[in-house]
């Protein structure tokens, strides 16, 4: 079954049910403060950290789901019904939610009444805009009762969660004419608050929960709008909300606007007031100003649109497949832009509380951000330095608000410096500056202990060489990428403590991905070596990336696929000697990817046993056989029952390492097979079993061991989002920005005639026609720009003008 349809024409999906199998959300905000939007107006908001400054609060784990939100009731007559259905779920008689990029509307019918009602976040403001419009589409007058409800979060949301003994105590607001101020936490920081404003005379107010819906009711059912009257509460304490009574009158087919506000404001740091509680209203004021009209909301939705347009033109195609074009031209770098802001924290199956800006994590977003804003990509790579060690190693996550490692994760993952040489090798190749480099960067953010940028990638090189294991692999740590592959916290002699972070002197479990992926990047960091005449380290680097590979062949091949990993015992993981978990996934991908074995023959030994052992329909799936007891000395991946998430999940992360694997052995069929099987786009029509968004990729698919074998889980915020995006982008249609400009190096299906590609790069658009004409799967027999014939498929960067015409014939 669907449960809508995609509008290409205006880069929409068309939601024409509120029952869809999950909630299906959408992102606010492009900078600063963020909106999760659910298809029946659920979710929350924030400014820059989902934990430390959030404005609104939501209910994980409730019943029914999706609950809170922002709300508006309307009372006609006897009938209370919401444009977004939840919370009172009344039946509409019609019903379309229209999720766009960075906002979404609502639209719906009842009892000859129209409601629409538009969400976005503007592209300069930290606020939330709801434009609601209703419309008298019947015959009679209408007189209507119009509630507005919002309900705060103490700004902390943990402490929300948590902090009853104080919350209860805690909770202020103020009410003038139409606005709500909430300044909860005013009286200690002295200089932010939330307001909640309609740009219409009001007829009553309520900023308390349990005064406005009765205290042992719900949203659903709430004493005011019952009653039609608000009771003008003011919180003290307790559970403050935002709520707005309007009375409306509309004649027949005459309609009627309401602009509803949901701004963060704050006062400069200097500015003092004599009363704690007294809080200065200008930028209150100001921001009210700027939104108060039909004419300004609409003109700042259309510098929202242009926006996005302008964005997703700095890479376009054009082929034959209608899906296609859709994934890469609107949704998949729509995911890139909103997992690079959220990372990790926010969405529907992370609380925004747990997780901060992933070290590791945010490195892989800048392959599918990088070529959006290069500016801001630059911003990030920084920041995440900031927070690294000066060994080398690195906290796992940062908060968004403080810049700073969170303590409570903690460090010890050893892949995490290496993503480090990915996202800046990514930016350099896209922008071509290398000044970042010279960037002074502190470690662990302290001002006194610092270096260069490239000192700190030097460190994250070195990190891996210093500590390696008894068969000359890297040291695992707590985790590498697969977070709950925990391979020291057992071993056979009692009383034996690990060695996490340091040289090997005792038992300890070794990574074969790391090693991969140490090659990998190694590879990019001597050619970055190369590039800035650091002649010397680069080929002492280029030697322990040629030991490494040396180590990989001689003690990570276990006769048809790459070994996962020694234990702490050494004894080997991901072998065939292993009653369980005999392959995975991660070190066939990525060691392919370094293109270890592909002159030897390992390179497609193991992608066929890849294809043979883990290959679904839905994708590939982690590891098999998946674990069916639980193995004190893996750790939390057998934990799992067979089939979900590391044990066996089909991990929509990691599948397109196996496609880019493809691409490299020649096999554009195959890789396009692949990459199919995890793109939401191509699963609209099993819905009712993928259940998640059809426009955003999964972190997890449930494998073939699971009872909801297909089924995702862990929608949009994916490390899965920037992956593909590179796969398809610089792997399949083969267009890749490289240190000395954009190689052109096509894997594409056999059956595919060719295709066009829009690309800006350093400055200027190159539009790419690619034909087939001999219908090979990879090979470039001549590539010309501007009508000449090209020595190589790199097109040097400096030849053209704005606009550069490129000719590519496959064969």
């Amino acid at each position: 079954m669907k449960y809508g349809f995609f509008d290409d024409k205006n880069k929409e999906y068309v939601i024409t049910t509120p029952k869809t199998p999950l909630p299906w959300i959408n992102y606010l905000g492009s900078n600063d403060f963020f909106g999760i939007i659910s298809n029946t107006a659920g979710g929350y908001d924030f400014y820059k950290d989902a934990k430390l400054l959030r404005l609104t609060r939501y209910r994980y784990n409730n019943c029914p789901y999706d609950s809170n939100g922002r709300y508006y009731y309307i009372k006609d007559n006897e009938t209370i019904w919401n444009p977004g259905w939840q919370p009172t779920q009344t039946p509409l008689d019609s019903y379309e939610c229209r999720h766009g990029l960075g906002y979404s509307t609502f639209e719906s019918e009842k009892n000859k009444l129209r409601a629409k009602m538009t969400a976005f976040v503007p592209i300069k403001d930290n606020v939330e805009i709801n434009k609601l419009e209703l419309t008298n589409i019947s015959e009679n007058v209408k007189t209507l009762d119009l509630f507005s409800y919002v309900e705060f979060c103490l700004w902390n949301a943990e402490d929300d969660c948590t902090n009853f003994q104080r919350n209860f105590s805690t909770g202020e607001v103020e009410v003038i004419d139409s606005t709500i101020y909430h300044k909860t936490e005013y009286r200690e920081r002295r200089n932010h608050y939330a307001i909640y404003h309609v740009n219409h005379e009001i007829d009553g107010f309520d900023t308390d929960r349990a005064t406005f819906t009765g205290f042992y009711n719900s949203p659903a059912n709430p004493d005011v709008v019952k009653a039609g009257v608000s009771k003008n509460s003011v919180a003290h304490g307790w559970s403050p909300i935002g709520s707005h009574h309007i009375k409306v009158t509309l004649q027949p087919n005459e309609s009627a606007s309401f602009i509803f506000l949901l701004g963060y404001c704050k006062n400069k740091k200097e500015e003092k007031f004599e009363a704690p509680n007294v809080i200065n209203k200008a930028p209150a004021k100001e921001l009210i100003a700027k939104y108060s009209t039909d004419e300004q909301v609409d003109t700042a939705l259309n510098e929202l649109k242009t926006y996005w347009t302008n964005l997703l033109s700095k890479f376009n195609i054009e082929t034959g497949n209608e899906q296609l074009n859709r994934s890469v031209n609107i949704w998949n770098q729509y995911q890139c832009m909103v997992t690079f802001n959220m990372s990790r924290s926010a969405s529907y199956f992370e609380s925004g509380m747990g997780r901060g800006m992933g070290f590791r994590d945010s490195s892989q977003d800048l392959l599918g951000f990088v070529h959006l804003i290069p500016s801001r990509a630059r911003e990030r790579i920084l920041d995440i330095a900031n927070t690294q060690f000066e060994d080398g190693s690195a906290y796992h996550q940062y908060q968004p608000l403080t810049k700073t490692g969170n303590l409570n994760v903690g460090s010890g993952f050893n892949d995490d410096p290496l993503w480090l040489i990915a996202g800046t090798c990514a930016y350099i190749k896209e922008t071509g500056d290398y000044s970042i480099l010279d960037e002074e960067c502190t470690f662990d953010s302290d001002a006194n202990k610092k270096a260069t940028l490239l000192e700190h990638l030097r460190r994250s090189f070195n990190y891996t060489v210093t500590h390696k294991g008894p068969h000359g692999l890297p040291l695992i740590g707590r985790a590498d990428w697969n977070d709950c592959l925990n391979l020291n916290c057992f071993s056979d002699t009692p009383g034996e403590s690990f060695q996490t972070t340091g040289p090997s002197s005792g038992p300890v479990a070794e990574s074969v991905f790391i090693a991969g992926l140490f090659v990998k990047y190694g590879k990019e960091y001597v050619t970055l070596c190369q590039k800035l005449n650091l002649d010397d380290e680069a080929k002492a680097c280029q030697k322990e990336v040629d030991t490494m590979i040396e180590a990989i062949t001689t003690h990570g091949w276990d006769g048809k696929w790459f070994i996962r990993a020694f234990d702490a015992n050494s004894n080997p993981i991901g072998s065939h000697v292993n009653k369980e978990g005999q392959i995975f996934i991660e070190s066939q991908g990525m060691c392919v990817m370094a293109e270890v074995g592909v002159d030897n023959g390992m390179a497609l030994e193991a992608l066929n046993s890849v294809k043979e052992r883990l290959d679904t329909k839905y994708g590939i799936m982690l590891q098999q056989p998946a674990y069916t007891t639980y193995h004190l000395e893996l750790g939390e991946i057998s934990s799992y029952p067979p089939g979900y998430k590391e044990n066996a999940g089909i991990f929509c992360h990691n599948n397109p390492w196996i496609v880019c694997s493809e691409t490299i052995v020649g096999h554009g069929n195959r890789a396009f097979e692949l990459y199919k099987k995890t793109n939401p786009i191509f699963l609209e029509d099993v819905q009712d079993v993928h259940r998640t968004e059809p426009y955003a990729f999964c972190q997890m698919v449930a494998g073939k061991d699971a009872p909801s074998f297909g089924e995702g889980k862990n929608s949009w915020l994916t490390g899965t989002a920037a992956w593909t995006f590179a796969t398809i982008s610089q792997f399949i249609l083969g267009i890749k920005p490289d240190f000395d400009g954009l190689r052109i190096d096509p894997c594409i299906p056999s059956d595919c005639d060719g295709y066009n590609c829009v690309r800006v790069f350093r400055g200027k658009t190159y539009n790419i026609h690619v034909t087939n004409p001999n219908h090979v799967e990879k090979g470039v027999a001549s590539l010309k720009v501007n009508g000449t014939v090209m020595p190589s498929n790199v097109i040097d960067p400096t030849l053209g003008e704005d606009t550069v015409e490129v000719e590519v014939v496959l064969g």
